[in-house]
């Protein structure tokens, strides 16, 4: 399990204001030299970009929401920031600066302030609205929350983000009638544009097999081969945690498994079991278990309970990551590589880099903050739009990556 949960407590760590240090990273071109060397993404191309300067030019309040496919998605967020010739503010799950205090300061550096996905966080919300309602510079917030290597396909949305929007525009309402707050959905596709894909990936894959116990590599092409490996860690989880492998579709295997694993805990911290995607049931279950381990007040015994029980939340999540369809014929190499990478990402904690891939960032238009939510019980308005923005723009790069033969 990587370490995405730190059991101490949380302290709100703020970005840099300045704005001297971030341009000069990003005209110096640091931000190209890091995202080539450390994310294998070498070359990109921005579009819609204008839609972007208008928005500056009319002095909105300005949200920036990307899917987040990839850990390079901050640093490409730069590219963005240098063609409008704009410091951007970021908000960043808290775990990311504990990682080291040269991590926190570059973080903090390029406009990065922290937000506690594990309970209610009032300054950083508070921040994000500020910066908004002030227009002191864009806001930048990934509203599927985690990193989710499906490149072609959004996962759920986080409801927080039309909050704060929804907040901001109230707040500038008041200042003008002609004060808006609007937000450009950016859809970042990355595309492999390696001379071989089965020879970058092959030690990986074999690796991945050997972990399995597989003797000899798995009959068929590459994309049989990873096809197979996928339904061998998924077989391995249900002899784990089912007592034997499933039969049925995949789609009802990994859903059978998912709530096998957080039914019990939701019945425990939230009196009830759950429906629905993934994310808001992993949120609400570690905003629950996780508080009171930080106080270190809990037994030896309790604290370790709870560990096991994030564990399993974890491993729900990790299921949730694999569509059943995603690599399915006809796929891209693109996709193959996003579930080599995913899969040994899970297996190892940590994936190797596969390179060279070309970022396309593709800038939404502009939508207008209403000041009004919609009707209770029903999807947030602003919410649906974002995603359906978002999905149509993933789906219409989706082609240029290519179809596996």
């Amino acid at each position: 399990m990587q370490q995405i949960i730190i059991e101490k407590p949380y302290k709100f760590i703020p970005p840099r204001r300045g704005t001297w240090l971030q341009q000069t990273i990003l005209k110096l071109g640091l931000v190209d030299y890091y995202l080539k060397k450390v994310e294998g993404v070498a070359s990109y191309e921005l579009r819609g970009i204008d839609y972007f300067r208008e928005s500056l030019r009319r002095g909105h309040g300005i949200l920036v929401t990307p899917n987040h496919c990839r850990y390079a998605d901050p640093m490409v967020m730069g590219w963005i920031s240098r063609a409008a010739d704009t410091p951007m503010y970021a908000m960043a799950s808290w775990h990311l600066f504990q990682q080291s205090s040269l991590m926190q300061v570059a973080m903090t550096t390029m406009g990065a302030f922290s937000v506690y996905r594990e309970g209610v966080d009032r300054q950083s919300l508070d921040l994000a609205v500020e910066v908004l309602t002030s227009a002191e510079r864009p806001l930048v917030i990934f509203p599927e929350g985690s990193v989710f290597r499906t490149n072609d396909q959004l996962q759920a949305l986080l409801d927080g983000v039309a909050f704060i929007a929804r907040t901001a525009a109230k707040k500038r309402a008041k200042q003008s009638p002609d004060k808006q707050v609007v937000i450009h959905p950016v859809a970042i596709k990355y595309v492999y544009r390696g001379n071989d894909l089965a020879t970058s990936i092959e030690p990986v894959l074999s690796n991945i097999e050997r972990r399995l116990t597989w003797t000899s590599p798995a009959p068929g092409d590459m994309l049989q081969r990873v096809q197979r490996a996928v339904l061998g860690v998924l077989a391995l989880k249900e002899v784990e945690h089912l007592g034997e492998p499933q039969s049925g579709p995949v789609a009802e295997r990994q859903q059978r498994l998912i709530d096998y694993l957080l039914d019990p805990l939701e019945i425990e911290w939230l009196g009830k079991e759950q429906e629905g995607v993934i994310v808001p049931r992993v949120k609400s279950l570690r905003m629950k278990i996780l508080p009171e381990m930080t106080t270190g007040e809990l037994s030896s015994q309790e604290r370790d309970r709870r560990w096991k029980q994030l564990a399993n939340i974890y491993l729900a999540q990790q299921i949730a990551s694999y569509p059943p369809d995603y690599i399915t014929r006809p796929t891209t190499p693109t996709r193959i590589l996003e579930t080599v990478e995913r899969l040994e990402e899970d297996l190892t904690d940590k994936a190797r880099v596969h390179g060279p891939l070309h970022a396309i960032i593709a800038v939404g238009a502009a939508i207008p903050i209403p000041t009004e939510r919609g009707p209770r019980g029903e999807e947030d308005p602003v919410m649906k739009q974002i995603r359906s923005e978002l999905q149509s723009m993933l789906t219409a790069l989706s082609s240029e990556a290519g179809c596996y033969e």
